[in-house]
């Protein structure tokens, strides 16, 4: 085959008077490496290396704050999205998360999937160059945290395709991401077929946690894949932090909590906080600060129940209200509403805001909870003499129950059971002193014979109440639902004979 085969004709081409362009024939490499790296490179990087002067060759031990966002439940959404909305969305909000930390000076690591990665300090960050070991620790902590808070008050935004507020200050391009993830959230949420729907199963929900300490910045990989990059246990308990952070909320290490304390950050924002939840008429309004920022001992099973210090941390003053609502929305749609709801109750029983926003859409619509029946299976002896004072009148028994139990109080008795139950074996004592064949091995056979049957017997208190009570439990609410749900259908053939 001869090369003249391949040759252009003159009628084969765009041009005007029949010649090649070179917008057609040839890309000049240089400016689309310039170009590639211009798209993809990080500008803040960029920006950060040149006002150094030059390209730290040797990595630095510094204090930096760590972040880390995780969207949960996303397939809620996905489901009723092609990829390339699907894409568009993702794109949309981190578009949004990219402009708060544009506002608090954060950099933005890694984007993977549905998760991110962002941090502040190190010799990238021009806000802490200049400042004292504790000054710049100051300043990190309580930008990052902000920034967590921040984070989840535009997620909620983008869920209303609040477009005023998120596209404040922010490039054309930016602009451009946010309404098209607008526009397929605004076309979802106004389908007369799918706004119930989606407005009850599709909220993007996402956790956060944080956490301050040292790491080693500079970079990383091998040579044409270099990453500037943080690394060190801090980053890895940030992550955990995240991975067990409550949905909507923000988890903390204590390292950040005591940073917080220390500088008042921690009061001021829980003035802050009960502010907005009094103006709003929130459930939160009484919340006290202790329950704002809730201490808890986090164990991680892959790390041989290895123990961390952390706080939880509500965001969100009209959470209780928002789940509330979600809830009255999927009490119309049948048993997969009604197993949405017990998953929200899962989630939310340690809250008592949120259960008492979920028990009052259940009372204002009709579900009727039977609570006696509940506290029988938890505490049969205690239900046993309410029922003696009463002289077995089920209906005063029962008006007695939903009066002393909210379900917040059942839910809780249900929690601390369950930490009975899976609490471990006793101390088996001290060290057996050798004195002689015979009366060690007696002593060491009762020791031995003695944790058995505590671990028999703690094996079946536990296989009891997660295979007979906390399933009947839920089972309870849910058929309690169901019932609301067909007498609904009742109601709604009656109206239209």
């Amino acid at each position: 085959m001869s090369d003249d085969e391949y040759a252009i004709e003159p009628d084969q081409v765009d041009g005007a008077d029949g010649e090649v362009t070179d917008a057609d024939m040839h890309v000049d490499p240089q400016d689309l490496r310039e170009e590639i790296q211009d798209y993809y490179l990080p500008t803040q990087l960029v920006d950060a290396i040149i006002e150094m002067g030059g390209i730290p060759t040797t990595s630095e031990v510094m204090t930096v704050g760590v972040g880390f966002i995780d969207i949960a439940d996303y397939t809620y959404l996905s489901q009723f999205l092609s990829p390339q909305e699907n894409q568009d969305v993702l794109n949309g909000l981190y578009t949004a998360f990219a402009g708060v930390l544009r506002r608090h000076g954060g950099y933005l690591n890694k984007i993977e999937g549905d998760s991110l990665m962002f941090h502040y300090g190190g010799n990238i960050d021009r806000r802490v160059r200049g400042l004292s070991d504790e000054e710049a620790e100051r300043y990190i902590a309580r930008e990052l945290f902000f920034t967590c808070v921040e984070m989840q008050r535009v997620c909620s935004l983008f869920n209303q395709a609040n477009e005023r507020f998120l596209l404040e200050g922010v490039s054309d391009e930016a602009k451009s991401a946010l309404r098209r993830a607008f526009n397929i959230i605004s076309t979802l949420r106004n389908s007369f077929e799918l706004s119930r729907s989606i407005n009850a199963m599709f909220q993007i929900r996402i956790r956060i946690g944080a956490n301050i300490g040292e790491v080693t910045i500079g970079n990383f990989g091998p040579d044409g894949a270099k990453q500037w990059d943080v690394v060190g246990t801090a980053v890895i308990d940030a992550k955990r932090m995240e991975s067990t952070a409550p949905i909507g909320g923000l988890r903390i290490s204590k390292a950040l909590y005591d940073k917080l304390v220390e500088t008042n950050i921690a009061n001021d924002y829980y003035e802050r906080f009960k502010r907005e939840a009094l103006v709003l008429d929130s459930y939160y309004r009484s919340i006290t600060r202790e329950e704002l920022f809730k201490y808890s001992e986090v164990q991680l099973k892959d790390k041989r129940g290895a123990s961390f210090q952390t706080y939880s941390v509500q965001v969100t003053p009209n959470l209780p209200e928002s789940i509330g609502a979600q809830v009255a929305d999927l009490l119309s749609m049948g048993p997969s509403g009604a197993d949405r709801v017990l998953d929200l109750l899962k989630y939310y029983r340690g809250n008592r805001y949120v259960i008492s926003a979920i028990e009052d859409t259940f009372g204002r619509v009709g579900v009727s909870m039977r609570k006696s029946y509940m506290v029988e299976i938890m505490y049969p002896h205690q239900l046993e003499k309410i029922r003696s004072r009463f002289d077995n009148d089920a209906r005063r028994v029962a008006e007695h129950v939903d009066g002393y139990f909210s379900l917040y109080d059942i839910l809780d008795k249900l929690g601390r059971f369950q930490d009975i139950v899976k609490q471990g074996q006793e101390a088996s004592g001290g060290p057996i002193e050798f004195r002689g064949y015979g009366h060690y091995m007696q002593q060491q056979e009762h020791r031995i014979r003695s944790a058995y049957e505590r671990s028999r017997s703690q094996l079946v208190q536990r296989a009891y109440f997660f295979n007979v009570v906390f399933p009947l439990i839920f089972e309870s609410i849910r058929s309690s639902i169901l019932e609301y749900q067909q007498e609904s259908e009742e109601l709604e053939t009656l109206a239209g004979a």
